[in-house]
């Protein structure tokens, strides 16, 4: 055989090879096209099983919440004015004080005989005095006399006094009634003035400090009720009143300061602790809830799934899906406010949707619900 006809088998066994190749990859296209489609008719068509929910409405409070901290209404920490030695201390760390009470007395070294020797010096001021006052009234010593006699006596009880505030000086009392913290000092150490000794607080009332957005200010007044939760406290709801309002408006969070005064009658709560604060800022209004289980959150907006009455095609009684977009409004524990899209009566998938698309038959099965619960109170694990 010539090479011109070995080269021309060569090109068709070649072209035999790539047309077997396109007719494989062109026969399992249509073959895989085919199964997928028949897949998803078959999944379309099958029935899903849901759960659901009778839309209602429901009492809802308008409420804003916000994150706060506990202040006390007096807190100091304690120190001496004047430097000294620790002479004695008399009291314990964490102990209840009363207004007064003496916490802590620095070494008086000579002050008291200084203060002696100020007061026989008033002492004997007063008895010149009251001699020359005497003798005065019979013309035996001169007017000028007496007024010099009378302001040494005024100057021996002004040095008198100053003796006695700078003794004082050396002794710690406690402000006001409250609780101490934890002791910073040792007996016989010397303190430099301002040294802190130990913190005193009043732990009854307490203030609750928090910020709410510009938006709320209108619906803000001294008096309004607050519920303050702490994290030490799980489950317990503390009313408090606010009892002040922010003259302005913080520029960077534009958000204002309030502050509201809470009760503390146990002591059991402390200044520092982390609150969480809602605010009822309007009277209750019927609005239609659902779990937030219900809602399937999409960018292009939010959607629910309803369940449809009607007849297959043998006529008997059949349900479907129907996919709808609402509008939401706050939200209070495991239920969101829908404002738009649902009505009251009209029954809501809670569970299941994900496999759902408009016109799903579905079946409805509400042995297990989702929580809906308006204030949920999860175990704290």
């Amino acid at each position: 055989m010539s090479q011109s006809g070995k080269t021309a088998k060569r090109m068709v066994i070649m072209l035999i090879i790539v047309l077997v190749i396109f007719a494989g990859l062109f026969g399992w296209g249509m073959l895989r096209s085919f199964f997928i489609e028949k897949f998803l008719k078959s999944f379309a068509n099958q029935v899903q099983t849901v759960a659901t929910i009778k839309a209602q409405e429901t009492p809802w409070q308008p409420l804003v919440k916000s994150v706060g901290s506990l202040t006390a209404i007096n807190g100091a920490s304690l120190s001496a004015e004047v430097a000294g030695i620790v002479d004695t201390i008399n009291f314990q760390s964490g102990q209840d004080v009363e207004k007064g009470d003496v916490l802590l007395t620095l070494r008086p070294n000579n002050d008291p005989a200084v203060l002696a020797q100020l007061e026989a010096q008033a002492r004997l001021d007063a008895i010149t005095y009251t001699r020359d006052q005497k003798q005065f009234a019979v013309d035996a010593v001169s007017k000028a006399q007496l007024d010099t006699d009378r302001a040494n006596l005024d100057a021996a009880n002004a040095q008198v006094a100053a003796q006695k505030a700078l003794m004082a000086e050396k002794v710690v009392r406690a402000p006001f009634s409250g609780r101490l913290g934890i002791r910073q000092v040792d007996l016989g150490e010397y303190l430099q003035p301002g040294t802190a000794i130990v913190t005193l607080e009043q732990l009854d009332p307490l203030f609750v400090d928090f910020y709410l957005p510009q938006q709320e200010v209108a619906r803000l007044h001294v008096g309004q009720v607050v519920d303050v939760g702490v994290d030490a406290d799980p489950g317990q709801i503390y009313k408090a009143k606010i009892t002040a309002i922010g003259a302005t408006v913080d520029s960077s969070t534009r958000s204002i300061a309030v502050r509201a005064i809470l009760h503390n009658p146990s002591l059991q709560l402390r200044p520092g602790m982390f609150t969480t604060v809602s605010v009822e800022t309007g009277a209750p209004q019927e609005a239609v809830t659902l779990p937030q289980t219900a809602i399937s959150y999409n960018s292009y907006g939010d959607t629910v799934y309803l369940v449809m009455h009607g007849k297959d095609a043998e006529g008997h009684e059949a349900l479907s899906a129907k996919q709808v977009f609402v509008t939401l409004g706050a939200t209070r524990g495991d239920q969101v406010q829908v404002l738009t899209g649902v009505k009251p009566g009209e029954e809501v998938v809670t569970a299941g949707q994900v496999k759902l698309h408009n016109g799903s038959p579905v079946a409805v099965n509400n042995s297990i619900q989702p929580s809906n619960n308006p204030n949920p109170n999860p175990p704290n694990e």
